[in-house]
Parts: C-alpha cells; structure tokens; sequence
C-alpha cells in the first residue's frame, strides 16, 4: 500500500521522498478483452525446488527473477488464481503481492525557486558550509587517522574499504566521486522501467543516476573535492535499483543485497525504506507483506554472514516506532479507505530488520532535538547522524518562509539533471535533508573502521559506533538518538 516520506524528508520541504505503493500491477488491453497483471514474490524454506520453473509456469506464472541466494522468485502471473493454484514439490513459506517502492519528485513551494547563495572557500572547496562533516570529523582531524585509502594485495592497488550504495545510481563522472568510484551493478530493465512485463535486462554497468538521490548519498560517504565525504578515499560502488520513474520493487533490492555482499563490499548503505503489513484488507480479500519480509529478512542475513555492514535510514514519518498501534493506525489513517484496512502488524523495512544499523536524523542546532521529521523508537533507532533540517526558526514556526536551506546536509548532485531548487551554483552540488541524508554518514563511518580495522564484523563495527556515540538526548540509550550521535573521529581515536 502507499507509504510516503522514507529516505529525505518532504513535510513541508518538497524534496525527494520514499513511498512504498501497493501490487505491483499492470494492465494490458486488446480490442476485447483486458488483463491484468500482478506481481508476486514467492518464499521457498531454503533452496529453490529443482522444477519450480515448471510449477510456476503450471499456475500460469513467469519467472522475472530468481534468488537461489535466499530461496526466493518473482513471479508475474495474469491469472488472478495464481496463489491458490501454485502447487510446488517444495515447502514454500509464503507467497504474496510484491511490494513496491518509488522515489517521488516533490514541487518546489513559495521561496523554493531560487539555489542556495553560498560561495566557495579560498581554498576553492565549500568547507565551511559542510557543518555536518566538519562536526563528524572533528574539523577533518579523522581524515589524518584513516580515509579509507588503498592497500596493496599480491601487487594489485585496491581501496583499503568498500561502500555499497544501493540507490538510484551515481554520477560517476562526478569530479569528486570519479577517483573513487569502482563500478556497480544496474537493475533496471532496457527501456528504463520495470514496466508492465518482464523487460530485456538493462546496460549492467550503467548506473547512471536519473534522479539525483544516490550521487547525494554517495558525496556524504566518499566525496573529496569541492565537498568532503566522511571518508574521501574509500571506494564506492553503486547498485542501482530505480528505474526512471522511481520505483523499484522488492525483488531487484534483495538481489542487490546479495550481489553486493558476493562483490566483497564492506558495507552497504540503503537510504530507503517502507513499511510492511503482516495482515490488510482490500475489498474484504485478506493480503500480507510476509514473502517481502522475508526475502529481506534473508538478504540482510546472508550480506551480515559475509561480514558485510549493513546501515539503512529510520524514515521520515515523525512516528515513534516503539508505538506498534501508531503505526498501523497511521498507515490507516494515510492510505486505508472504504476499501482498505490495515489490521496486522506493521514492520519498517529495512530499517527493523535484524542485522541492520538504523540510523535517526539528527540537526546543526540541537542535542536534545531530532529534526523535525525523523522516525524514532527504544529497540529501533541504533544511534543518530547528521542529515539536516531546515534551521530552528523553521522548527519553531513550520512557516516556509522561516526555513534555511544552509541547515541541510551539501553534497554531490549529478551535473547532467536538470537546476534543482537547492543547488549551489547550478551544478553538481546541493541541499538536502532527511534520514536518507543521516545514514550514509554512519556508512562512511563504518567504511573508514574496515579500512583500520579490517578483521572487524558487522557485530564489532556497529559496537564501536555506538560506544563511541556522543551521548545526545538523555543520557545513556534514549529514543531519539539510541546510543547518540555516531561520530568518526571519535570512532577512530578509541583505544
């Protein structure tokens, strides 16, 4: 079902935004006849069946993709009994509708028109507007300690660590990326969208960002030009999973957890996310979110056993989600109707999933205070970073006209898209905020331990994030900031 507001915040902002949508449906027409298609995910217990091909092609199914890695399938059938007529020699957990994520474009409002007037530094960079790298680095004191860099292994030159980014893609080109951007995977079919039908597989090399949200994310990690990422030398290689209309289903995400834990990356980043329903209602025909959870559920696992790092981003629905019926009630509130009902538990993905670092958004201006926007929780929020807001007269008044765009996080935006409303000199660089923002600082932050720590796991890294926290909000573990804000130099200097 629809779900707004997960990777960048738009409450009163109109920025980019996550929203989860409901089947992944199609519609097909000829002169007299109309078919729809849906797609589904299907949750075997552990391998694939030998003749599950077979079996789904039965019940009037295809195969869109296979994930032998966690005994999973996409499946797109026009046949509206396809669930109930799937017979399989093998034991399948769960089945359902896949679920469906899109990246939206918000439109600008009132003062939105114009870019941010700040200028370069002397030295050429835009330093002293990057409050919140100056504030993770200890004014770049961490970049002396570990960068991320490159080692040397049986003669060839490699970075020290790896980033992951799952995302929309990168600039690659990118003046302050290129020198530190090793490739990626593309997901998205041919013609640019998953579309209606299982499409020709996409340029598997092209991760060209057509949207602006990955090259961001990507700045705030490993930046090092006219901006800083908390780690300027660690490699970074972009999975990209939305199409080019911003959606992406299930399915091509868990495939680029999998492929990017088989790709030896060290961490992974995914400023994404969605919630998920165990039971709902539509025209009084019971569906669940239980396959989409498991498939994520596995993913997270298989990537955390090849001792990958997983981050991913809280979500920008002010919810606290320690508040079970909160959230069901908000989904029934938002996106429920005459129609729908949600009733069954809600779980936020990938942020809830075991073996995840989940990562609130913390301002410029407050301790005490998440930005305005940013989900929270006791068990859900690991720690906080950085990732902006609109300045504390705005929180004050929510009034548009109060806001500061200079109280966002600067970073990289893709040189080819067209002026975005908080672009700095109208081209490659930009304003944003939201929990999409917050999370990749934690990635950069793992990434730059793996490169000085190289036989740490994922258990030992998230460890020394949190104890090195800085203790925000209450003190000691809270709601709002978990075990605090996550810092790297103070990461990097604990003895």
């Amino acid at each position: 079902m629809k779900k707004k507001k997960r990777g960048m915040a738009i409450v009163a902002s109109s920025v980019l935004a996550m929203s989860l949508l409901g089947f992944s449906t199609s519609v097909h027409t000829s002169a007299s006849t109309q078919t729809v298609s849906k797609n589904y995910l299907i949750a075997y217990s552990q391998s694939l069946p030998k003749n599950y091909l077979a079996e789904i092609k039965s019940a009037g199914g295809e195969v869109v993709r296979a994930m032998p890695e966690v005994g999973g399938v996409e499946v797109r059938s026009s046949n509206p009994n396809f669930l109930s007529q799937l017979k399989s020699s093998g034991t399948i957990v769960a089945a359902n509708t896949e679920r469906d994520y899109k990246l939206e474009d918000g439109n600008p409002e009132g003062a939105d028109g114009q870019s941010v007037d700040i200028k370069k530094d002397a030295d050429g960079t835009y330093w002293s507007s990057q409050w919140d790298i100056r504030h993770l680095t200890s004014e770049g004191k961490s970049f002396a300690l570990e960068s991320g860099g490159t080692k040397t292994t049986d003669g060839k030159v490699a970075h020290k660590a790896v980033v992951g980014v799952i995302d929309s893609g990168i600039d690659a080109g990118h003046p302050d990326l290129a020198a530190n951007f090793i490739g990626g995977k593309n997901f998205v079919p041919k013609g640019g969208y998953y579309g209606d039908v299982p499409g020709e597989q996409g340029i598997t090399t092209d991760v060209t960002d057509t949207n602006g949200h990955g090259t961001h994310v990507a700045g705030s990690i490993a930046g090092n030009g006219s901006i800083k990422g908390v780690g300027p030398n660690l490699g970074i290689r972009a999975y990209r999973i939305f199409d080019a209309s911003g959606s992406a289903p299930t399915s091509p995400i868990v495939a680029a957890i999998v492929q990017a834990a088989n790709d030896g990356v060290d961490v992974i980043n995914m400023s994404i996310g969605g919630f998920d329903n165990l039971k709902y209602y539509v025209d009084g025909t019971r569906y669940s979110d239980i396959a989409d959870l498991l498939l994520w559920k596995r993913a997270v696992r298989y990537a955390v056993n090849k001792n990958v790092t997983v981050v991913a981003s809280a979500g920008n629905d002010s919810l606290n989600y320690a508040d079970k019926k909160s959230l069901t009630d908000y989904l029934n509130v938002n996106y429920g109707g005459d129609s729908v009902v949600f009733k069954g538990v809600t779980v936020d993905v990938p942020g809830a999933v075991p073996g995840v670092i989940t990562v609130a958004s913390s301002n410029m201006w407050s301790t005490n205070k998440l930005a305005f926007y940013s989900n929270y929780g006791n068990s859900f929020i690991d720690v906080a970073a950085p990732g902006g807001d609109n300045g504390p007269k705005y929180d004050a008044t929510r009034i548009l006209g109060d806001r500061d765009f200079t109280y966002r996080a600067l970073s990289t935006w893709p040189r080819y898209l067209p002026k975005y409303f908080t672009m700095v000199d109208n081209k490659g660089y930009a304003y944003l905020h939201g929990t999409s923002m917050a999370s990749p600082k934690v990635a950069g932050i793992a990434g730059v331990i793996k490169a000085a720590h190289p036989d740490y796991t994922p258990a030992q890294v998230k460890a020394l994030i949190e104890k090195t926290a800085l203790d925000y909000g209450k003190v000691g573990h809270d709601e709002l900031f978990g075990s605090g804000e996550a810092n790297a130099y103070s990461a990097l200097t604990d003895k």
